[in-house]
């Protein structure tokens, strides 16, 4: 009889339909529960929404509490375009500081002998001295080069010789060139004056013998041409003087201000030696002189301090010209005056209070100048915190209004979410209610918003600085009085803030009427699914009944039409024989 679970198979009857009519029909309490919870994840929402914006508001009235807040200071010089470095403390006396710097503070510096590098040639003879193998600092490139408007093209391959031949020949013996081991320079010698170079040169040569035009028919390298190899190990860098101070292996140590510095002659480059003193606990900056071929060491710091080196006699030290040889030129110290008062010294051209007294003022001095610092409340920190204060308090009174007001519109009433609930549109009144009143217990200038310039938008609930004059002279000249009105104990404006949101509205746990009315519409959310399911339940047991039901109706009509089927074709039998 499966057959007959379809539909009117035997009756005519759809009572399929019948049935997913009426069992709509008794969804309606299912529908109404539906709707009933889809209204409490509206609040919900809305009330994760004011939550947020309290959050926001209870952050803005945290940092009105902010220590130092409103005790901090600005210094600005009164110098336009000064370039000075400028920063006042909490707690620095506010009035203005003359600063007359009299002498900045120098670095001591440590200067090496020049020309450390061995010279072009051990003698005058460059005649087997290539071009490409020049020991100079820049290396030479072909091309050509002008002597007394003559041109003169070099090579690679051609020896120094060679392009000493070509400058006699270029002017027909009116200039000859040599070359002075003794003094490691070129000589340009003419019979009258000696004029080098043109715009349309392609070699480097003249420039790289350092070589100038003077005015006169004879003109020699401006130094030393010869020149230490920084980037290739020690033993192969081409230093005048042999490093002799060293192990079997080739290592050896110096000390740069008591600081050890070790190397290898057969592994360390003077550039990693350098990068090594660099870097350590010395304090020093060490630098290779390229044009003058000779180290420079300089301390880190300013002041008249030591710069000290040493190392056995044969040693790098020695080498790079750096031992007794080397001058010493010791840094000065700063020497400045604050408001006409007694010189004072600083081995740093900054100049905090170890030096002038003045509690927090600190001024990095960058001139020999006269500048005078003026040292006044950090009123522009102290009105964003106000700001953003009111903006937040804003925020939380437009949010309520918005969700708790009824409007009308062509007569037709308007009511949204949160419109009867009373107790949210009573935390608003709350709020500017804490706003709006004095604070007791203060004797100062300050006692309530509208002593600096801030009160409610008239015919709104909106916070606003209607003077702004007035709260600029208040943090200017009374800060002190606007911060104990801040945050005096719990019973400054932040305090009483702080304690309403925390406690009644609860937003730092469960607790509070915000967070029970949250919980409430989770509970009821709750259970309302848990109807649902069990009209679910229901209306399941409820099909399966009636379908039932029809279905043997369906069982029970279909018999009776065989049993008449029968009884037909009998008697039709019968009459037909008779």
């Amino acid at each position: 009889m499966a057959g007959l679970q379809l539909s009117g198979l035997a009756s005519g009857f759809d009572w399929k339909t019948l049935v997913d009519n009426l069992i709509e029909l008794e969804r309606t309490p299912i529908t109404r529960l539906e709707a009933e919870k889809t209204l409490n994840t509206r609040k919900q929402t809305a009330f994760d929404g004011l939550k947020s914006r309290l959050t926001e508001l209870q952050t803005a009235n945290t940092a009105l509490k902010t220590q130092g807040l409103f005790s901090g200071r600005t210094a600005t010089s009164t110098n336009t375009g000064s370039n000075w470095l400028l920063s006042a403390g909490t707690g620095t006396a506010a009035g203005n500081y003359t600063f007359d710097v009299l002498q900045l503070a120098t670095t001591s510096r440590r200067t090496g002998t020049g020309d450390i590098g061995q010279g072009l040639s051990a003698t005058d003879d460059v005649s087997a001295l290539t071009i490409a193998s020049l020991p100079t600092p820049t290396a030479v490139t072909a091309g050509t080069f002008t002597v007394n408007g003559q041109t003169v093209t070099v090579a690679l391959t051609d020896s120094l010789q060679d392009v000493f031949g070509k400058i006699a020949t270029a002017t027909g013996n009116a200039v000859t060139a040599t070359y002075s081991a003794s003094s490691d320079r070129v000589t340009l010698s003419g019979t009258s004056e000696v004029v080098m170079g043109a715009a349309n040169d392609t070699s480097n040569f003249l420039s790289v013998m350092r070589l100038a035009n003077n005015g006169t028919d004879t003109t020699s390298s401006g130094s030393a041409l010869g020149s230490t190899n920084i980037n290739t190990p020690l033993i192969n860098s081409g230093l005048r003087s042999a490093i002799t101070a060293v192990d079997g292996t080739g290592n050896g140590a110096f000390t740069v201000n008591g600081v050890s510095i070790a190397y290898n002659i057969n592994t360390d480059s003077l550039s990693t030696v350098m990068s090594r003193i660099n870097a350590s606990a010395a304090g020093v900056t060490a630098a290779y002189d390229t044009l003058n071929d000779r180290m420079v060491l300089t301390n880190k710091t300013t002041g008249d301090l030591g710069l000290n080196i040493s190392e056995a006699t044969g040693g790098l030290v020695d080498a790079l010209g750096l031992g007794g040889t080397s001058v010493l030129n010791r840094g000065l110290n700063a020497r400045y005056t604050v408001n006409g008062g007694a010189e004072v010294t600083s081995t740093s051209n900054t100049f905090d209070a170890s030096s002038h007294g003045i509690t927090g003022l600190t001024v990095t001095a960058r001139s020999e100048s006269s500048e005078t610092i003026a040292v006044t409340s950090n009123t522009a920190a102290m009105k964003s915190a106000i700001e953003t204060f009111i903006a937040k308090f804003n925020a939380v009174q437009t949010y309520i209004d918005d969700q708790t007001k009824i409007t009308t519109t062509n007569g037709k009433v308007s009511a949204a979410l949160l419109s009867n609930n009373r107790e949210i549109q009573g935390w608003a009144q709350s709020l500017r209610a804490n706003a709006f009143s004095a604070i007791s217990g203060l004797d100062g200038t300050i006692k309530r918003l509208d002593d600096l310039g801030i009160d409610f938008s008239s015919g709104t609930s909106q916070l606003s600085i209607k003077n702004s004059t007035k709260l600029d002279a208040a943090l200017l000249n009374n800060a002190a009085d606007v911060e104990r009105f801040f945050t005096q104990a719990s019973t400054g404006f932040a305090g009483k803030f702080d304690s309403f949101i925390t406690s009644t509205i609860g937003l730092t746990g469960t607790g509070g009427n915000l967070g029970s009315q949250s919980t409430q519409l989770t509970k009821s959310s709750s259970s309302i699914d848990e109807q649902i399911a069990a009209l679910e339940r229901r209306l399941v047991q409820r099909r399966a009944q009636m379908e039932a039901a029809f279905i043997a109706m369906e069982t029970a009509q279909s018999k009776l039409q065989q049993m008449q089927t029968q009884l037909t074709n009998a008697f039709s039998t019968k009459t037909s024989s008779t």
